[in-house]
């Protein structure tokens, strides 16, 4: 699904490079790696401030906890999406309120969001699936009418410009209250381990948020209030300081890699392939496929057999998960869309080092099977 040693080996060198300054140095948590990777990280978004931690799900946890949210408050969060999304929300003792997704882009809508508001709810939480932006704009209107925090789960779109219809262009994940990210290392811009980054341009949730990242100090050894350990490591940022320089041109070639399949699988008619928003470019952390009439798991099953890799992101809606089961309060059969997309959605391999021949095998192997079920 993610070739990185393909990528690996066009970085050698300077990764080699950067570790043996951060072996020379000792400073392996925090220093002067962290230091600029975070200031570059800055100037690539256009945001005031990154905060560097541990990992994406620590990201999550930590803009909520530093926007004072307490146990009980709700927030909203899309059905279809990864479970960290929702899981920080339950491990902070909040409420998970899942809505549908829109049918073409899976992301949430204003308009899906609005019916679940209530007073008790404090925050939303759009997540840019598979690399595309969710339409921001009407959600930070929505957000601002209801005096919501909002809290971009932007794991999946480090990146993707939104466009606003004022002509205005920002970066996914500094549009809301905080946005998080994870650079896991299958992600368009990943480490060789665990980490990830929130990002906000106020200054005063900055604070905030550096402060429950590092034991809830404002000095060392001052702890102003309770605060969690959750750093970037010398070396992940030594990882992220070679590979940043490359996102655009990583992300470029997912979307050449994307036109490829788009122009076979457009032609099959049992397939529907992914949507692309004028407001938003697409950065393809993902290459989804919907497929009509019962075959997506035959077609799973055939391409395996064929040597080609295909994974099902996701199976089961976030409220069928026994995690959430006390936490959900909708309809049995739940909601028609995230139903359908569990049960049709396939992804096939998406990464930077997709070239011509492994393109044509996959495709000849997708086109191969709906030939044989014709």
């Amino acid at each position: 699904m993610v070739d990185l040693k393909s990528q690996y080996q066009h970085i050698k060198t300077a990764l080699e490079l950067e570790f043996q300054e951060v072996l020379e140095s000792c400073q392996f948590i925090g220093g002067p790696k962290v230091n600029a990777f975070k200031a570059s990280l800055e100037q690539y978004l256009g945001v005031k401030h990154v905060i560097p931690c541990a990992n994406g799900t620590d990201a999550l946890q930590i803009a909520m906890m530093a926007l004072g949210l307490k146990p009980g408050d709700e927030v909203i969060v899309p059905a279809f999406t990864y479970v960290a999304t929702a899981e920080v929300i339950g491990l902070l003792g909040l409420t998970p309120v899942m809505t549908d997704v829109d049918p073409h882009t899976f992301n949430i809508t204003a308009d899906l969001i609005e019916p679940h508001i209530t007073p008790r709810t404090k925050a939303i939480v759009p997540v840019h699936l598979f690399g595309q932006s969710a339409d921001m704009e009407a959600i930070l209107a929505l957000a601002a009418k209801h005096h919501l925090y909002v809290i971009e789960d932007n794991a999946q779109a480090i990146g993707a410009d939104y466009t606003f219809s004022d002509g205005t262009v920002q970066k996914t994940g500094t549009m809301g209250h905080f946005g998080c990210t994870s650079f896991f290392p299958s992600k368009n811009l990943g480490c060789y381990g665990d980490g990830g980054a929130l990002m906000t341009n106020d200054d005063n949730l900055a604070a905030q948020a550096r402060m429950i990242a590092n034991h809830g100090q404002s000095k060392q050894y001052y702890h102003d209030l309770i605060g969690v350990n959750s750093r970037l490591d010398a070396f992940q940022a030594a990882v992220l300081n070679v590979k940043l320089p490359h996102l655009d041109t990583y992300n470029a070639a997912r979307n050449q890699a994307a036109n490829y399949y788009d122009a076979v699988f457009s032609n099959i008619p049992q397939l529907t392939i992914p949507a692309r928003q004028p407001e938003s470019t697409h950065v393809f952390h993902q290459y989804t496929l919907q497929v009509a009439g019962g075959q997506r798991d035959n077609l799973k099953a055939y391409l395996q057999e064929k040597g080609i890799p295909a994974m099902i992101y996701y199976p089961v809606p976030l409220y069928r998960q026994q995690a959430f089961a006390a936490a959900w309060h909708g309809p049995a059969e739940g909601y028609p869309v995230t139903e359908a997309l569990c049960a049709s959605v396939v992804s096939l391999p998406m990464h930077s080092e997709l070239v011509e021949p492994i393109l044509k095998k996959i495709t000849d192997g997708v086109s191969g099977f709906f030939s044989g079920v014709l």
